[in-house]
């Protein structure tokens, strides 16, 4: 084996992945499984969930699922207890999951609001907190927590979704500044539009998704495989100086 692959390995790791059963939380832990992790598959739809254990036991390594609800003040801790439970340690946290309530901030409702920051930030919190004390102990970890270029610059009519994804990286941040010293490594990415079953809802119609597209000189959407790789590169040891960073996977639209 050339030794640049092996700082992209992943063998003997166990990753816990939430928005497991579809789009860019599917792609993931498909992609870590092929890089050598088992993986912890946390998510809500039952059917995503067992394509993707057969996605990942295909690729011959362990998958377990865990149904979860990431709005619930609990959900989260369970399936991070589940997790620990079933695989006895997760060197590797991808926060996956999120929620698009798209409405103008005059017409945004309180509900909507406050199911996307439970999904979108409170639940990356609570997981992290739940993992980091055994991370520490074992002076190892790597958390991704997968953001957007809503984060980082205004989009209209997504005021909850942007102060979400930009609380994210401001919560990466700060994990950084007190976890960084326990060889724990915590980065976003930050996706453009990318073509999942919610960016085809958001912007799949053409008078929504063309102007949006022009706005990226490289003149596309992304994929999901693109968001998963710079996950696998995160999580490996590859990456090991980056560490606070949001990484965008843009295809240069922050760049205008």
């Amino acid at each position: 084996m050339a030794e640049w692959t092996g700082r992209f390995a992943l063998t003997g790791k166990r990753a816990l992945v939430t928005g497991a059963s579809k789009g860019i939380g599917f792609e993931t832990c498909k992609v870590l499984a092929d890089a050598g992790a088992d993986i912890a598959a946390v998510g809500r739809d039952p059917d995503g969930l067992q394509a993707v254990k057969m996605a990942v036991e295909a690729k011959g390594r362990r998958c377990v699922v865990i149904s979860a609800e990431m709005e619930s003040a609990d959900g989260p801790a369970q399936a991070a207890r589940e997790a620990l439970a079933a695989l006895g340690t997760i060197d590797i946290l991808v926060n996956s999951a999120g929620i698009a309530r798209v409405d103008t901030l005059l017409d945004t409702k309180i509900e909507d609001w406050d199911a996307t920051m439970a999904v979108n930030l409170r639940a990356p919190f609570v997981l992290a907190r739940e993992l980091v004390p055994a991370m520490i102990r074992q002076k190892a970890g790597k958390i991704i927590n997968v953001s957007s270029q809503a984060g980082v610059v205004g989009l209209e009519s997504h005021a909850a979704y942007c102060a979400s994804k930009g609380g994210l990286n401001m919560l990466t941040k700060v994990m950084t500044v007190e976890w960084a010293k326990h060889n724990i490594q915590i980065n976003t990415v930050c996706p453009t539009v990318i073509l999942t079953p919610m960016g085809e809802k958001v912007w799949g119609q053409p008078e929504k998704g063309d102007p949006m597209r022009a706005k990226i000189p490289g003149g596309r959407f992304g994929k999901p495989v693109e968001v998963a790789d710079a996950i696998l590169f995160l999580a490996s040891s590859a990456s090991d100086m980056i560490c606070g960073h949001d990484l965008l996977i843009d295809g240069g639209f922050t760049a205008i």
